[in-house]
């Protein structure tokens, strides 16, 4: 561990005991530091099992409230630990930075563009550059499971860290910085890591606004300059910007209402209007700072012609509003400009109709004509600083922030088309039914606002046949009685199943039939969206079959979209965890098929994932930069080439893992019984209790089977049970069964190195089995009374290890990943603690007639009242479990 890391850890670590010894005696301190001791010697040992056995009976020892106690220990150091790696991540991203040209770091911007012009030529580079999209869109599942308050703690504590490398040791300031660290951790401790109730539509928006506000808004822009300035070099800040916008927000917070009965339409128009407010205040700010900048006299830079024209048409607009800007700005025309503008944005804010702009085309223009004056004067520094990075914000974010998009279920539609045909759209409909042509009236209403920018994009959950498109066309005329004023939607369709995927194709060219599609190709240049979904895939048939079609569906689809002359956007709904998608995203871009990406690259950013990936400005620029440059060199021939060739000399292999791994998986998740003995093994049921997001856990109230389930928390509880197995299973018997033929295992050795698929599949799952641990999954796997399903699992999960290794030549899970490894082996012990706490919390809930009464592992008698204490410390440790494994679902 590098030994900044270590002092930081050192130091948090030293604070949260003195907090502890503080708050609960000495006594507290040594129980969380004896059961520590003893995860840490259990954790890789040869005497593991020994040691675990202990801590298990220490843990069994505990009376109910020191279990509390400890759980919120260690997801306390938790916090610490994950804030202090984040912070030495940031602190090694600036040092690298600022040691190493812009085109020598990797997975950089300028060196995949270098690497482009190398193979197409510098202006095709430059082209390719120019039309280049990242999309991340925003979403609330499965949302960050710690609360708003600790994320806040987690914030100051970060800054306070930071303050250190700057302050001298010995002087009162560090002494200073040492009390209010001490008294930050002390408030985070005292401070209760579950929400009292689940957080509303809005609160989830309001979480995604405060990223905004503390990050994106400046750090997007901040990307583009970073770009602009390798490319123009010298000429970088005094002349016209090469670097264009190319990240573009989505959201689907206050949109989404699939399975979610409280995302409704005025609910929609709440998150529109709400996250229009952000970008308004935000880019009104802006312009005011960026005015008050621009003290560049009358004398020495006079105002162009066309900028007296502006402040003309200025003053018939507003003569208060000309006359204060002229009043703050003697003989300042450029500032007087700009103040003005700032006026009226603060008047689109307020919807004042006599001053505001129409839309953010009209102040991108006005703002063009102030950079456009102070180039003419002979200032292009001041018309290409930080007026170019509002020029930059405002074509990035729009009045908008962020588009908002709807999605909702096919059969939804349907029965509303149904129930339309029986009694007519005017007649006595269901809620369900007003609800569906409501959320149209919404879309008019936000785009009459906000324009059709704003949310235009309508995703068809479970898109299993052309007519669940037409559905989307056809409810927006009924909504609106075929009148004009029918908003602008774009049907996207999403495949979720495997079947959906292998229908794909045939849904696609079927839906080309209709005319309201073709109508929409003809207004939008032939553009395209497809969504992807690797959560219920992967549910479907298991995670090696469903990563294997997924890839074999974008290659259909891109090769449909260029037999059409479309161009075409892959929309990939991929989540924080390995079961559903997650992983390094700029390694899977990288890895698809050719003409899939084409320079566009769309992709769900998921709850939890968004704080880590957007939260800290230096990290956000990493992971846009990261993506930007993959989605941009996806399309260089030799990429193209080496993963068209890969993919078709391994197709065999590819058949052959995927039935297998199929077959392996269908063994027992189609096992009698399966969906209420996994209900047993894992917190299942109590996941559906944590109240950290408003979208209800499972579509009914039992799961009887995983049609019931959603995706999410099929993940959550197996990482909770520190199996994931959402994340591997089956690999080990397809790579065993193709192993063992003749050169077989040479053959997946090849694979390794040169399929980036299988690449990035393999080393994705080398993550989740670095993350489980076979002695605290047999815990959870002995709650059930199905000792079969249990050895299958274990049996599994030891050969996928054995073989993965194998293939890989690594000698322990993330060998050759220095820093994630190390990562994983910091919190690990600990986690363990956790998991011991949580077992023995489910054990006292699922003895027979807890609710009478029980008898807890120490032979201590416990009357039924405390069954929601019991659940109060499963719940406390599904919290800290979340934190010490970065991942949710």
């Amino acid at each position: 561990m590098p030994d900044q890391l270590r002092e930081d850890i050192r130091l948090l670590g030293g604070m949260l005991g003195t907090v502890l010894r503080e708050a609960g005696g000495q006594s507290l301190l040594d129980d969380v530091e004896r059961l520590r001791e003893l995860t840490i010697r259990a954790y890789g040992a040869d005497d593991g099992g020994a040691a675990l056995a202990e801590a298990a009976d220490v843990v069994a020892a505990f009376p109910l409230e020191r279990a509390e106690q400890v759980a919120r220990a260690f997801t306390c150091y938790f916090h610490l630990a994950n804030l202090a790696e984040e912070y030495h991540r940031v602190r090694s991203l600036r040092a690298r930075e600022s040691e190493r040209a812009a085109g020598d770091v990797d997975d950089s911007l300028p060196q995949a563009f270098t690497q482009l012009a190398e193979e197409v030529g510098r202006d095709e580079a430059l082209r390719r550059l120019g039309e280049l999209e990242f999309r991340p869109v925003l979403t609330a599942h499965p949302t960050e499971a710690r609360r708003r308050a600790v994320s806040g703690a987690v914030r100051r504590i970060s800054g306070l860290l930071a303050e250190r490398d700057i302050l001298r040791p010995g002087g009162t300031t560090l002494a200073e910085n040492e009390r209010r660290l001490l008294a930050e951790i002390d408030t985070m401790w005292r401070t209760s890591p579950i929400r009292e109730k689940k957080p509303s539509v809005i609160d989830e928006v309001k979480t995604a606004m405060g990223v905004f506000d503390a990050t994106m808004f400046r750090t997007f822009p901040e990307v583009y300059r970073r770009l602009d300035d390798w490319l123009l070099d010298g000429d970088a800040g005094h002349t016209a910007p090469v670097a264009r916008p190319f990240v573009y927000l989505g959201t689907w917070i206050g949109g989404d209402r699939d399975g979610n009965p409280n995302v409704t339409a005025e609910v929609t128009r709440q998150a529109a209007t709400l996250a229009a407010e952000h970008a308004l205040t935000a880019l009104e700010a802006a312009a005011r700072e960026t005015g008050r900048q621009l003290t560049l006299d009358d004398d020495g830079t006079p105002a162009s012609a066309d900028l007296k024209a502006l402040w003309q048409r200025m003053r018939q607009l507003s003569d208060d509003l000309t006359t204060q800007a002229s009043a703050d700005s003697p003989n300042e025309p450029h500032r007087a400009a700009v103040l003005a503008i700032a006026g009226r944005v603060a008047a689109t804010r307020r919807r004042d109709a006599d001053l505001a702009y129409a839309v953010p085309e009209e102040l991108v223009a006005d703002l063009r004509v102030v950079q456009a004056s102070l180039e003419e004067a002979g200032a292009p520094r001041a018309a290409y600083g930080d007026l170019q990075r509002l020029v930059w914000q405002v074509q990035t974010f729009g009045f908008h922030l962020a588009e908002l998009e709807v999605r909702q279920h096919s059969q939804v539609h349907a029965a509303a088309l149904d129930e339309i045909a029986e009694k007519g759209v005017h007649g006595d409909l269901s809620d369900r039914t007003r609800e569906v042509l409501d959320t149209y009236r919404a879309l008019g209403a936000v785009q009459k606002r906000f324009g059709q920018r704003a949310a235009r994009r309508y995703i068809v959950s479970f898109t299993q046949a052309p007519e669940h498109l037409e559905a989307v066309y056809r409810l927006a005329e009924l909504a609106f009685d075929g009148t004009d004023d029918a908003p602008v939607v774009d049907a996207i369709p999403l495949f979720e199943t495997f079947d959906d995927l292998e229908n794909s194709v045939d849904i696609l060219e079927a839906a080309l039939e209709f005319p309201q599609v073709q109508r929409r190709l003809a207004e939008n240049d032939r553009r395209v969206e497809v969504m992807l979904g690797y959560s219920d895939s992967s549910k479907d048939v298991g995670p090696v079959a469903a990563t294997l079609a997924l890839h074999s569906a974008q290659e259909r689809i891109a090769q449909w979209a260029e037999r059409h002359d479309i161009t075409l956007t892959l929309f990939h709904g991929r989540g924080g965890a390995l079961g559903r998608g997650g992983g390094p995203a700029n390694r899977a871009v990288l890895a698809q098929p050719p003409h899939s990406v084409d320079g566009r690259f769309k992709l769900t950013e998921q709850g939890e994932v968004i704080l880590a990936r957007y939260g800290d400005p230096t990290i956000a620029a990493r992971h846009i930069e990261q993506v930007a440059a993959a989605t941009l060199l996806a399309s260089a021939p030799t990429v193209e080439k080496r993963n068209a060739e890969a993919t078709r000399r391994f197709e065999p292999l590819a058949s052959s893992l995927d039935a297998s791994s199929r077959a392996r998986f269908h063994g027992l998740v189609k096992s009698e019984g399966f969906p209420q003995w996994f209900a047993q093994v894992t917190p299942l049921e109590e996941v559906g209790l944590l109240p950290i997001g408003s979208r209800p856990a499972k579509r009914g109230l039992s799961v009887n089977s995983l049609d019931d389930l959603r995706a999410i928390p099929w993940v959550f509880s197996w990482s909770q049970a520190r199996i994931n197995l959402a994340g591997w299973f089956g690999l080990g018997t397809a790579l065993r069964e193709h192993g063992v033929r003749e050169g077989g295992l040479d053959e997946l050795r090849a694979a390794y190195r040169e399929w980036p698929l299988f690449t990035t599949l393999l080393d994705n799952v080398e993550m989740a089995l670095a993350k489980t641990d076979e002695g605290i999954a047999a815990q959870y796997l002995a709650l059930g009374d199905r000792d079969d399903l249990a050895d299958m699992v274990l049996e599994e999960l030891r050969l996928t290890r054995e073989w993965v290794l194998r293939v890989t030549g690594n000698e322990w899970p993330l060998a050759n990943r220095r820093v994630l490894g190390r990562a994983v082996q910091l919190r690990s012990p600990y986690v363990d603690a956790l998991s011991l706490l949580q077992v023995r919390a489910l054990r006292a809930l699922r003895t027979e007639g807890a609710s009478e009464g029980i008898t807890t592992d120490s032979g201590t008698w416990v009357d039924g009242g405390y069954k929601d204490r019991w659940r109060h410390l499963l719940l406390l440790t599904v919290n800290g479990v979340s934190a010490g494994l970065q991942n949710t679902g």
